[in-house]
């Protein structure tokens, strides 16, 4: 049995979770390894408080994320991911915020595929790391006068990327306000577990905000961040702003924006792009081809599966987009001849007028497939019927 699930179930309790967000309630959440899952609070399982109901793992259980579970939403933790309580304990926080999204019936949630076609231009780029570093200080900034002074130079630089690329800035909104108040209560429970102070925990997670490189490589998950801060900075300017966030349909942007003063600058000045800027395009490209560099370069049998393929789940959060290609690197879930199947290793989708839709999908395994006369057993996908050829170690199967 895991050591950290008794600190857990006494850890996670309604009376304390007001700490970090008024009001939280708890979903079930589910703590789980290769072998085992731990579900805690379910209401189809009768258990006293703080205990725990025990199942055999299976493939619904994937990623740290949250799901329907006996039609139930629950929060799930991959035991395996995280060797400290403080960051094992956070993560639940985290997910759990997302189950307390689904009861408040949050709908403020982007469409995903804004954040694969979102557009690396220079000026974007430029004006993005900028706006990331005036929030950056005026998070830190303890004068009022100079935080506000930081503050309206955020506000004016979004203001004028949103003129150029609206739809862009909505997902970045909306990003922003489902994943950066998960953030913030996933700070407060690790600063309340870590031994570290609160300015080594803030700037911990303010690495996502400042560093250049990793913000535009991976746009959504620097959401995150400039989510967080939105709410820290709330959180000083407008003390009890969560009271009411569930009962709006204004975005984190929105509420910080209500704070801007008369000394905005002028949006419309001309974007001179910095050398760094070029280099951190060039980085962010340079990361995409290499990834797809190494997943072609992989040991194995290349598998590609041609047909109607629709995508039921995935992470959003691990897939790089090139051309018309989606890297999936953790899993994904798809329907194929009216059947589900989990892939649970990097597959490249090629993707057909959206996320969804796929023609092609192309996977790397280990061992040959099973055949018989009109399928194919792959090791970790399972039986797909269909038409198939093999040229040496290539397999192609027609759906």
């Amino acid at each position: 049995m895991p050591h950290h699930l008794d600190r857990m179930a006494e850890d996670l309790v309604k009376a304390k979770m007001d700490n970090y967000w008024p009001g939280f309630e708890l979903v079930a959440y589910a703590i789980y390894d290769k072998s085992n899952v731990y579900l805690f609070n379910h209401p189809k399982f009768s258990n006293p408080p703080c205990t725990y109901h025990i199942l055999k793992w299976d493939t619904e259980f994937t990623a740290d994320t949250i799901i329907m579970y006996e039609e139930y939403p629950t929060a799930i933790v991959n035991l395996d991911h995280y060797k400290e309580y403080e960051d094992l304990f956070s993560i639940a926080v985290h997910e759990l915020f997302h189950g307390y999204q689904y009861i408040k019936d949050e709908k403020r949630f982007p469409d995903e595929m804004m954040g694969i076609t979102y557009p690396l231009s220079k000026e974007n780029v430029e004006l993005r790391n900028q706006e990331r570093a005036n929030l950056y200080c005026a998070m830190l900034e303890n004068n009022l006068i100079n935080k506000k002074q930081y503050l309206n130079a955020f506000i004016s630089l979004r203001e004028k990327r949103t003129a150029k690329i609206e739809e862009y800035l909505t997902y970045e909104n909306l990003i922003e306000t489902i994943e950066g108040p998960a953030w913030y209560v996933e700070l407060k429970a690790y600063s309340e577990k870590s031994p570290l102070d609160n300015d080594s925990v803030l700037k911990k997670y303010a690495q996502q905000l400042i560093n250049k490189y990793e913000s535009t490589s991976c746009i959504r998950r620097s959401c995150y961040s400039s989510g967080l801060f939105m709410c820290s900075l709330l959180e000083e300017l407008s003390p009890g702003w969560m009271e009411s966030f569930f009962d709006r349909e204004d975005t984190l942007y929105d509420l910080l924006k209500q704070h801007t003063g008369d000394d905005m600058e002028d949006s419309m000045a001309d974007v001179k792009i910095s050398p760094e800027t070029e280099e951190v395009i060039n980085f962010a490209m340079e990361e995409r081809m290499k990834a797809f560099e190494e997943f072609n370069e992989q040991a194995g049998i290349h598998l590609y599966i041609e047909g109607k393929i629709t995508a039921e789940s995935y992470d959003p959060m691990n897939i790089i987009p090139l051309e018309d290609k989606l890297l999936h690197k953790s899993f994904i879930k798809v329907r194929m001849n009216n059947e589900d199947f989990l892939i649970q290793q990097p597959v490249i989708a090629h993707a057909d007028h959206g996320i969804q839709n796929i023609n092609k999908l192309h996977l790397i395994v280990g061992n040959e497939p099973s055949e018989t006369n009109d399928s194919l057993t792959i090791d970790g996908v399972g039986e797909i019927k269909g038409r198939y050829k093999k040229q040496e170690n290539i397999w192609h199967v027609l759906i």
